[in-house]
């Protein structure tokens, strides 16, 4: 959205006047932002409902600032609610349509969080080609319903009854998963369904809590450094394509690869675990590491020039995703052992060490100068998340050609002005010396 304007009298911010953006209008630098506070007696306090059978439900309690600074709950008399604690039950709004310009609905699920999904085109509902459909769009979906998070995106219609089967009104859904209902996602303007596809219609289950995974930025700063490693100890890592292009033409297994290594710490947030998006049926045995891969890409990461070119690259398939440490009181509760259950708790993190195969990106090509590492998890938005703004991390990097410094690793996709000034200034670190 570019160049909004309200009245003030709008219920939803979609009402405004605004135009569409394109990638010219505006950079990230102009993003709008808020800060919401409803004042009272003094103190700034935030709602939220707690106790209640859902979200929707509960006590309500709000959130003080007291005189000297600490923060505490508290309860809000119910006398005029006519209890003595005040209550509420919420409406759960958007349930079976929505006011976005194209109205949606789940049809045919257990559930009021699962289901076809059925949009309204004119008098009539039809479902959706499920060519294309993928947890972006169902986050999407789940959103505008008004139903928390996309659990699982779904293409295949076991989960209710087929023969029941409505006219496929909408194809070609792609969302960037910033949209707050599906008519804000391109879609073809007329439907296009492949044969094979148009067999099915899409469906979701959506989920009133997601997991949030977030990177430790400061730990791959300080863990990070180069090392020359001999050709004849990455058999494995060849094998599972962790090396560059060009190490298909060298002389095996005579000279070295040079690789920039670091751990990566990843912690799980949110109010749900982290698991696989697919079963341990389709985990794929590596004989070579001798562990299971239960997702495709688990992390990309990046070396790219200031201007966003990619010089090299890396990736993290899913060795195994497990609770490695945990928060005082949280058990764990994956491991990767004995084909065990793979994901990770809420509270706990998985840590891939600096010296594990494939941790590490392929700096032999990379001539010397000033570049930026990018790390970034769940990059296929694979497993659906509360937030997916905290999945990237960034850090600056000056490469001589023998020895690298890291510095100002921090979460988020861009750099401020002020780490930008300093790129050139920062005096370095002792301990990133080649191995």
């Amino acid at each position: 959205m570019n160049e909004v304007q309200c009245s003030g009298q709008e219920r939803s911010l979609w009402s405004c006047r605004y135009k569409n953006i394109t990638a010219e209008d505006c950079k990230h630098s102009e993003d709008s932002s808020v800060r919401c506070n409803v004042p009272y007696m003094g103190f700034e306090k935030t709602v939220r409902i707690s106790g209640g059978r859902t979200r929707y439900e509960g006590r309500v309690e709000v959130l003080q600032t007291e005189a000297n600074g600490t923060l505490r709950w508290g309860l809000v008399c119910g006398e005029s609610w006519g209890t003595p604690e005040a209550m509420v039950i919420c409406r759960q709004l958007g349930l079976g349509y929505a006011n976005h310009g194209l109205q949606v609905r789940l049809s045919g699920g257990r559930s009021v969080y699962e289901g076809r999904v059925e949009v309204r085109v004119g008098q009539r509902w039809g479902s959706v080609c499920s060519e294309g459909w993928g947890t972006t769009e169902a986050m999407v979906l789940c959103r505008q319903l008004g139903l928390g998070f996309s659990l699982h995106a779904i293409t295949e219609t076991w989960y209710w009854d087929g023969s029941n089967t409505t006219e496929m009104v909408m194809s070609g859904v792609k969302c960037t998963g910033e949209e707050m209902a599906l008519s804000q996602c391109q879609h073809h303007k007329n439907v296009q369904c492949q044969k094979a596809a148009a067999r099915f219609s899409a469906g979701v289950i959506c989920s009133e809590t997601a997991s949030d995974l977030v990177l430790n930025a400061p730990l791959v700063q300080q863990t990070s450094y180069i090392e020359d490693r001999p050709l004849h100890m990455l058999y494995c890592a060849a094998e599972e394509d962790c090396l560059s292009q060009s190490a298909t033409k060298a002389n095996w297994p005579y000279g070295h690869r040079r690789l920039l290594r670091f751990s990566s710490q990843i912690h799980n947030i949110g109010r749900a675990d982290f698991r696989p998006k697919a079963g341990r049926h389709s985990w794929v045995w590596h004989a070579c590491h001798g562990h299971y891969h239960s997702m495709d890409i688990f992390t990309h990461y990046d070396l790219m020039t200031s201007n966003g070119t990619k010089v090299a690259e890396g990736h993290k398939a899913s060795f195994c995703l497990e609770d490695t440490e945990c928060d005082e009181g949280v058990s764990k509760r994956y491991e990767c052992a004995n084909f065990g259950e793979q994901g990770i708790t809420v509270g706990c993190w998985d840590l891939y060490r600096h010296d594990i195969d494939c941790q590490w990106i392929d700096i032999t090509d990379v001539k010397p100068g000033n570049y930026i590492l990018q790390v970034v998890i769940n990059p296929n938005y694979e497993v659906a998340e509360s937030d997916f703004t905290n999945n990237a991390m960034k850090c600056n990097c000056k490469y001589d050609g023998h020895r690298i410094w890291v510095h100002n690793c921090h979460i988020g996709d861009a750099f401020s002005e002020e780490a930008e000034r300093k790129f050139e200034k920062y005096p370095g670190q002792l301990n990133n010396q080649i191995s």
